[in-house]
């Protein structure tokens, strides 16, 4: 071969290499990686969930017998016996409301059902289902408070919220004279009302309902003052696996499996 033709054949070489390179890495971060999503769930042959452990009514962790129990992990196994036909091949991992979207990302979970506002700014990190539930924040006081609606937030209230969730961003925009105390999880934070190291808890109402099924010397004043659309997420471009939920979520609606676990845990709602 002669010295001007080995180096044709190397340079070429060299470019085949980069556009296979190139490609891989396409099908890793686009459509290759969400086609797959649906696939490795079903190879597995179950699908892992993140859901809060210590949310009454929602997933709350039963000290008991271990298991997390509510209204999220119900539509998990209902949501898994529509798409891998066995509402038991699911495996539950404890996540907040600071650490669902990283296990998410680094494919910890395979899908996020936590009490999780769908919001726009959410939407550029993740993907989301269709509503499965409407939620809307509000206060929780100890009774008795003088705190009556959102309005008696005024400088010197302390106000009790739980880190990367919308209720403390929520909460700062509508009463700015107001001190916010943010906490890791709802039972810190609920723990600290208790204590006296604020004059009111605020998030979700369906989580502050859980609150006073656990102390019914709390209870809810204001009314809901935002919308909380709760959704489903998964890792961004995860198209197929969102259609698929969806199409779940249509199923256990239509057949009546919803109103159940729905009538099971909120009863206020």
């Amino acid at each position: 071969m002669s010295l001007k033709k080995f180096w044709k054949v190397s340079i070429l070489s060299i470019i085949a290499v980069f556009m296979l390179a190139a490609c891989g890495s396409k099908e890793e971060t686009t459509g290759g990686s969400s086609e797959k999503g649906l696939e490795k769930i079903k190879d597995k042959d179950k699908i892992v969930f993140g859901v809060k452990n210590d949310t009454r009514l929602f997933g709350l962790k039963n000290t008991s017998t271990g298991k997390v129990e509510g209204f999220d992990v119900d539509i998990a196994k209902a949501l898994a016996k529509e798409v891998i036909g066995d509402e038991n091949k699911v495996e539950f991992v404890e996540v907040t409301s600071k650490t669902r979207v990283p296990l998410l990302q680094n494919g910890k979970i395979d899908a996020v059902v936590a009490t999780m506002t769908i919001t726009e700014e959410r939407k550029k990190e993740v993907d989301f289902t269709d509503v499965y539930f409407e939620a809307g924040q509000s206060l929780l006081v100890k009774k008795g408070s003088k705190i009556k609606s959102i309005d008696d937030l005024k400088a010197g209230t302390k106000v009790l919220a739980v880190k990367g969730s919308t209720s403390a961003i929520n909460i700062a925009e509508k009463a700015p004279d107001a001190e916010v105390l943010q906490y890791e999880n709802y039972a810190e934070a609920f723990t600290a009302l208790k204590s006296g190291q604020g004059d009111a808890l605020t998030t979700d109402d369906a989580i502050l309902y859980g609150m006073v099924d656990e102390d019914p010397s709390y209870e809810l004043v204001g009314g809901q003052f935002t919308e909380e659309p709760y959704g489903i997420a998964v890792k961004k471009g995860n198209t197929e696996l969102v259609d698929e939920l969806n199409k779940a979520l249509k199923t256990i609606k239509d057949n009546g499996t919803y109103d159940e676990i729905l009538n099971k845990w909120i009863k206020n709602k």
